[in-house]
């Protein structure tokens, strides 16, 4: 009887909605039931151009939600799943990955939908219950990877995909369709009204790929690598990829943002050099302009990077398809100008790799920016070219001459 007041509720609700968000299409029996959060500008320290929140509903036999929302599109996402059947129709929710902005409003989903059962992978399901702390300690169930979920005409497959890029992350296959729902891997953060990235210029995807790669996955670039290789022979024949960040990619789009991935994770690193750096009164930036161009008369494609004008999230997306990089500051205090330290301790924690690095300084009375600098680099593993390019307070013509020369074997070290 509770149950039935319950079903009669949501029902006649579902009939009083004008469904303002209609679902989208994705293949006969698939659709694309997320958000699109077109002000979002911030996360984990990324400047964003937006975003979408992706949840896809499978019209099986059992209906079945993958993933939900972050919480202030809980509403969205209902009107899109509404559009096309009524929610209490939801027999199975799958999550897989517990982070917020696909789980915030899973709390509220199961509450409105009443499923019969709710899947996670073994991390999943104990993450989703120290973040939301379910009574019944039954709510969550494993799937245990490459377990299948029998939805009754067609199976969902789960391939666990740990960190990639939480220890709980997984895919899931749905080979009916030919649809892998990706999760984080092949997404990214990109607002749009199209859902399909034929329908987007391929140098904006290419942009954002790279903001994403660089600034969310960079450090699991050795197991993206590992992963491809075992999941070969399912991208191999799968039709569609629906990620959980993004457009969705079909037909050409499906090898191109498989190798663009493959690509960024193998870090080859190219002539291009970035010079990153602030400056107190001017003199770093003198010395920075004159190393630019030594590095541009060596052939080295430059980058000009100063922190005052320029986010971490810029810095580590450049990093991503560079070979080296040039790290400059004035001394404060005996350390560093405290946007130098920032994009350091943030590029540390990116793990990149394949990199040449160097350091310039100016300094007062006293110095401590090329030891701070170093120290961060050889956190980094990345190796220094040469000594550090020193000065005291305004750089002479013979330094920024120095400057010059500090670029071109810079440059020259990259052919090494």
């Amino acid at each position: 009887a509770e149950y039935m007041g319950h079903f009669l509720s949501v029902y006649f609700f579902s009939l009083r909605m004008d469904h303002p968000f209609p679902a989208v299409p994705v293949s006969p029996r698939v659709w694309w039931v997320g958000a699109i959060d077109w002000h979002a500008r911030d996360i984990h320290g990324c400047r964003l151009p937006g975003t979408t929140y992706n949840a896809y509903l499978i019209l099986a036999d059992t209906v079945t939600l993958i993933d939900t929302v972050r919480g202030p599109f809980f509403d969205e996402m209902m009107s899109r799943i509404a559009s096309v059947v009524n929610p209490v129709c939801i027999d199975t929710i799958v999550s897989l990955h517990s982070e917020m902005d696909h789980t915030e409003c899973l709390p509220r989903a199961i509450e409105a939908a009443r499923p019969r059962r709710v899947f996670a992978s073994k991390v999943g399901r104990e993450t989703l219950m120290a973040h939301y702390h379910f009574e019944d300690p039954e709510t969550i169930s494993v799937v245990p990877n490459n377990g299948s979920i029998d939805l009754g005409n067609m199976k969902l497959q789960a391939l666990y995909t740990s960190m990639l890029h939480w220890p709980d992350s997984m895919m899931a296959l749905l080979d009916a369709e030919g649809i892998l729902f990706s999760q984080d891997g092949f997404g990214m953060h990109l607002a749009s009204a199209e859902r399909w990235a034929d329908e987007l210029p391929q140098q904006t995807l290419a942009h954002a790929g790279q903001i994403y790669y660089a600034n969310i996955l960079m450090p699991y670039s050795n197991i993206m690598l590992r992963t491809a290789t075992r999941l070969e022979p399912v991208l191999d024949k799968v039709k569609i990829i629906c990620p959980d960040h993004g457009p969705m990619w079909r037909g050409d789009m499906r090898p191109w943002i498989i190798n663009q991935t493959l690509s960024w994770a193998a870090q080859v690193p190219t002539r291009k050099v970035l010079v990153v750096f602030d400056t107190m009164w001017g003199s770093v930036n003198r010395m920075a302009l004159a190393i630019g161009e030594g590095l541009r008369e060596a052939g080295a494609a430059v980058r000009m990077m100063r922190l005052d004008v320029t986010c971490r999230s810029e810095v580590a997306t450049e990093l991503l398809t560079a070979g080296g990089l040039v790290v400059g500051s004035s001394t404060l205090n005996n350390g560093l100008l405290p946007r130098v330290a920032d994009v350091l301790t943030y590029l540390k924690g990116l793990r990149f790799r394949n990199l040449l690095g160097a350091v310039f300084s100016s300094h007062g009375w006293s110095g401590g920016a090329v030891k701070a600098m170093e120290g961060y680099l050889g956190e980094m593993g990345v190796p220094l070219v040469g000594p550090a390019m020193d000065t005291n307070y305004v750089p002479t013509a013979a330094d920024l001459g120095a400057c010059r020369a500090f670029g071109r074997r810079f440059a020259a070290a990259l052919e090494e």
